[in-house]
C-alpha cells in the first residue's frame, strides 16, 4: 500500500526512540491527541520491534512506521510486528528491493544525486534526505529538485519547530522527520502531556492558519466603494477596485452586491490547501465544491454570520 499521500497529508513524521516498550502506546496516544497520528519507532534500541507490536495492537489506525532500518531482516521483523512503512538512514538496495517487492512504502536515506538516481531507477518516489541540515538544508533540496524534479523529499536531521515551516513551504518536500516531539527528557519523565503539546504545536505550524482578510457584504458597487474608501480614509490603506469587490489595503474586502455569508466572509490563509482541508475534514468540516477557476475553498458552515474559506498562501 502506498502511504506517501497519507504521510504528505500530515507533513510530519515523528521519530520515536524508546528504551522501554511499555512507553510505545502512551507516546503514540499523546501524538494522536495532538493531532498527529503518525509515529516512526526507530531500531536504535533492542525494544523497537516490541514497541511497534504494542502500538499496532493498541492503535490500529496509527500511521505506524519503523525507522533506522539497516537490514532486510529488520524490515521483515518490523512489518511482521505491524509497521506500515520503512524508513532508512542510508540507501541499501536490498532493503529497498524487499520493500518494493512486498508493497511496503519505503523512504530510503540519500545524501547525493547518485543515490537519488539509484532510487529513481528502482521506482522509489520519495526519499529521506539525511542529515538534512548538515547537507545544506532547504537550499540543497531545492538544488537537487532541479534535475530530479519527479522526486519528493523527507528532510530529517536538524529539522525542528524553528525551520519546519520553511521546509514544508517547498512543494517538493513531502513531509519532515524529527524527534523534537518526543525528546529523551519527555520520555524519561513519562511526560506525555509535553509530547501531546509538542505535537499540537507542530501541527499548528504545518497548517499555518491565519486570517488574511475579512470580506464585508455591501448591497451594490457604490456602497462597496463607499465603505472601502472610508476604511482607507481612516487608516491610510490604499483602495483597490476589482470586478467583484473593493479592497481597503489587503485586510478588508467589501463585496459589490453581496457574497457568501449573511454578513460576509473570513479568508483563512494556509501553508498547504490539501493538508489544511484534510485536517478540517477530520474534524467533521464539509466544504462547498469550488467554483471553476476559484482559488478559495469555502466551508459549508457559517460562523457568526460569516462564510469561511481557505486560501493558499
Amino acid at each position: 500500500m502506498d502511504l506517501l499521500p497519507v504521510l504528505e497529508r500530515y507533513g510530519l513524521i515523528p521519530a520515536v526512540k524508546v528504551s522501554d516498550a511499555a512507553d510505545a502506546v502512551p507516546i503514540a496516544k499523546a501524538l494522536t491527541r495532538g493531532g498527529l497520528p503518525v509515529a516512526e519507532f526507530t531500531f536504535r534500541t533492542p525494544v523497537a520491534e516490541e514497541a511497534i507490536k504494542r502500538a499496532a495492537e493498541a492503535l490500529p489506525d496509527l500511521i505506524l512506521g519503523a525507522g533506522t532500518v539497516l537490514t532486510v531482516e529488520q524490515a521483515e521483523r518490523a512489518v511482521k510486528a505491524g509497521a506500515k512503512y520503512i524508513v532508512a538512514p542510508g540507501f541499501n538496495p536490498k532493503v529497498v528491493g524487499w520493500c518494493l517487492e512486498n508493497d511496503i512504502t519505503v523512504l530510503p536515506g540519500v545524501a547525493s544525486g547518485s543515490e537519488i538516481e539509484t532510487a529513481q531507477e528502482m521506482g522509489v518516489k520519495a526519499v529521506k534526505f539525511f542529515p538534512a541540515e548538515q547537507l545544506g538544508g532547504l537550499a540543497a533540496i531545492k538544488a537537487l529538485s532541479g534535475p530530479y524534479f519527479d522526486m519528493k523529499f523527507v528532510p530529517t536531521g536538524g529539522v525542528s519547530e524553528k525551520n519546519v515551516a520553511d521546509y514544508l513551504a517547498f512543494p517538493k518536500v513531502l513531509a519532515c522527520g524529527g524527534s523534537w516531539f518526543t525528546k529523551d527528557e519527555y520520555v524519561a519523565a513519562k511526560a506525555w502531556d509535553k509530547v501531546e503539546a509538542a505535537a499540537r504545536a507542530a501541527v499548528a505550524i504545518t497548517l499555518g492558519f491565519e486570517v488574511t482578510h475579512v470580506g464585508v457584504n455591501a448591497d451594490d458597487a457604490a456602497e462597496a466603494e463607499m465603505v472601502a474608501k472610508r476604511f482607507s480614509a481612516l487608516f491610510g490603506w490604499p483602495a483597490r477596485i476589482t470586478s467583484a469587490s473593493v479592497f481597503s489595503g489587503s485586510g478588508i474586502e467589501v463585496m459589490s452586491g453581496g457574497g457568501r455569508g449573511k454578513l460576509g466572509h473570513i479568508s483563512v490563509g494556509v501553508r498547504s490547501l490539501p493538508r489544511a482541508k484534510a485536517h478540517l475534514e477530520a474534524l467533521g468540516v464539509t466544504f462547498v465544491p469550488p467554483a471553476p477557476g476559484s482559488k478559495a475553498v469555502y466551508m459549508e458552515e457559517e460562523i457568526g454570520g460569516f462564510a469561511v474559506h481557505l486560501l493558499q498562501k
